[in-house]
């Protein structure tokens, strides 16, 4: 079985869907797909349904729609499979499991990679780290789950892996930016601070990108822009860090340089206190 969360809901057995139709069911398949091997409580599978209030026949319609998951696995898996349509969506006592391996579903093969960029990223090997976090972006297709109705359960699991993508986004530029690629950044980090306004490690990347390219009028503008946005907009300075990073720009720091600045940390921690 192969599961996609990264993007729209996708489950492949054997090479056919099983993803159905209807909007409940594919809420089940979604959140078992988020725990491979683990058991899912019947309650939280209620909470995710139908809030705090689930009607009378909520357990019953719930023991319906893992009915029709397994017809329509068992349809996929054919009658030659080994193991049968209840041993791989399995009931157990209090909940049910899917009982597939974790890097069978996409985020969790996302989430090794991820772990392997931060790993290498504290390590000091940057072209690994840029590497393992480039593959690990790669496995998306769009917003987590994008095609699924969010209850209470899947949206904070989807606000968890887009927040988690935003993080992985950012400690791959900056294991780029230490490799000094910041002139082929630049287009990615325009794009990506017009998007997150008041994203001060976006931001930070891109003066930084700015201002080893060259273009030290344009960073303190970029710079100068931002404080405005966060003072309009917030009623807040910048960062400590932010303000560091400016005075960094217009006294030439050399930390300010590839070569010279610090090779285990971030872009955003350059000047942090």
């Amino acid at each position: 079985m192969k599961i996609q969360v990264l993007g729209p809901l996708g489950a492949e057995v054997n090479g056919g869907s099983i993803v159905p139709t209807a909007g409940k069911p594919r809420q089940i398949l979604s959140l078992l797909a988020l725990y491979p091997g683990r058991v899912v409580p019947v309650q939280t599978l209620l909470e995710e349904l139908w809030g705090t209030r689930p009607p009378h026949s909520a357990l019953t319609t719930l023991q319906t729609y893992i009915l029709q998951l397994r017809r329509r696995l068992g349809t996929a898996m054919g009658p030659s499979a080994p193991a049968g349509a209840k041993d791989v969506l399995a009931t157990r006592h209090g909940g049910y499991l899917l009982q597939v391996p974790e890097q069978s579903v996409d985020v969790h093969a996302y989430e090794c990679l991820v772990a392997e960029g931060r790993a290498a990223f504290e390590a000091g090997d940057n072209e690994v780290s840029a590497d393992r976090y480039r593959r690990a972006l790669d496995l998306w297709n769009g917003p987590a789950l994008v095609d699924v109705r969010l209850g209470s359960i899947l949206e904070i699991e989807v606000l968890r892996m887009e927040e988690s993508r935003l993080v992985a986004v950012e400690r791959r530029i900056d294991a780029d930016l230490r490799l000094g690629r910041h002139c082929e950044l630049l287009a990615e980090l325009t794009e990506l601070t017009a998007r997150h306004p008041h994203h001060e490690g976006l931001h930070s990347q891109a003066i930084v990108a700015l201002y080893r390219s060259g273009r030290q009028g344009s960073a303190l503008e970029a710079y100068r822009r931002l404080r405005l946005r966060l003072i309009e907009e917030l009623g807040v300075e910048p960062s400590p860090q932010l303000q560091r990073l400016h005075q960094a720009m217009l006294t030439v720091d050399p930390l300010l340089d590839v070569a010279a600045g610090p090779k285990r940390t971030s872009t955003f921690d350059l000047f942090a206190a």
